[in-house]
């Protein structure tokens, strides 16, 4: 049996974010795992799925319904999704997935290499819907991809949007592909693979139990630059995503309502207790979301200091406010890099006297020499 194989038919007994999997398979290459599953005594779970299963039968699925399997150390692999591994849990789900399932004609890579999730509500107000659809035009016509969970309300919204923009957009579904949940939106998601793609976890064939929703929301978290939230009450899985965004040190966004709408209370608890930042349009997304871009002006040549620094320490630098200081946490989350980037962004800064840290650990600019 191949690693792909083994991983493919992993991926179809196991439920996503399944940690001691996850945890396994950083240890023992697929084939290892998969063996010893078929070898287990365990006459019921994992193992007993294991023995049911009909290899050539599942391939054969996943041809016969359009889907193609990408797993680790593909070309169209996401390589931020093995932010994952190093990301604590959320309701007890965790790990970068085995593999997942894609349907469509994009490059999976290609398409989350600059992406945005817009999530929300599925019961959702007119207004909801309408920032959603704009934000998606937006951000779709400025090349950047959507990516939602192809639900009823701010999802639905934020996919429509991007549709009618230039750039595909992504649903990353808690289902098997050939059975896509909502029903009702079959015409979309068949609009979505005709330019962008279906995304999932699951094998063809399975049903969206809560569970999956909730690493489903992992997902749509791990594979954007940033996460904003439209509208979710009090008690939303929207919300879910949003700590799934923080726990990967990724920006989340927040867009403001009325305040006496149902739909807006988790959008303006967020704002209050700073966890999410408040937008109102799709320049305000890229600004925490986009590489930061020096600009032309007229045709002169002069150099600056900062010309010597890659575009990650540039975005870490201008981050720093020009008084006060800043952990380096937030530091993280306003240049939109993991921390381990981040952290070696500052010592190279460090390095070239771009910034000095204090002894609580934190950074600011170093004093101005007088003139």
């Amino acid at each position: 049996m191949t690693e792909r194989l083994a991983r493919l038919c992993l991926a179809a007994v196991a439920e996503p974010g399944h940690p001691a999997l996850s945890e396994a398979l950083t240890e023992f290459d697929a084939e290892e795992v998969w063996a010893g599953l078929l070898d287990s005594d365990a006459g019921s779970g994992i193992a007993a799925r294991a023995r049911r299963l009909d290899p050539e039968q599942l391939v054969a699925r996943t041809r016969e319904t359009g889907q193609r399997f990408v797993m680790p150390g593909d070309p169209e692999w996401p390589q931020f999704l093995s932010e994952l591994d190093h990301c604590e849990s959320v309701h007890q789900l965790a790990g970068v997935p085995i593999g997942l399932w894609v349907r469509g004609r994009a490059e999976l890579a290609a398409l989350t290499n600059t992406s945005v999730a817009i999530v929300g509500s599925r019961a959702a107000s007119a207004y909801g819907e309408h920032v959603a659809a704009d934000l998606s035009v937006e951000l779709s016509e400025a090349g950047w991809t959507v990516i939602s969970g192809g639900a009823y309300g701010i999802d639905a919204a934020a996919h429509r949007g991007a549709l009618a923009g230039r750039t595909p957009t992504v649903a990353v579904l808690a289902g098997g592909l050939d059975q896509p949940y909502p029903g009702g939106h079959r015409s979309l998601f068949e609009r979505i693979v005709e330019k962008g793609l279906l995304v999932s976890e699951l094998p063809p064939g399975e049903h969206p139990t809560r569970v999956r929703f909730l690493a489903r929301n992992r997902l749509i978290a791990a594979l954007s630059k940033g996460t904003v939230l439209v509208e979710a009450a009090a008690r939303s899985g929207a919300r879910n995503t949003v700590s799934w965004a923080s726990a990967l040190h990724r920006p989340v966004m927040a867009v403001p309502g009325s305040i006496t709408s149902a739909t807006s209370v988790t959008p303006h608890r967020l704002i209050r207790e700073a966890e999410a930042v408040l937008v109102t349009g799709g320049a305000e997304v890229l600004e925490m979301v986009a590489p930061i871009k020096p600009l032309a002006r007229g045709r002169a040549t002069a150099t600056r200091r900062t010309d010597s620094l890659s575009p990650e320490e540039l975005r870490v630098f201008e981050m720093v406010p020009g008084r006060g200081s800043v952990s380096v946490g937030d530091l993280a989350v306003r240049a939109a890099l993991p921390l381990p980037a981040c952290l070696a962004a500052l010592n190279r800064l460090a390095e070239e006297d771009f910034l000095r840290q204090d002894r609580n650990g934190s950074w600011r600019l170093p004093p101005r020499e007088p003139q």
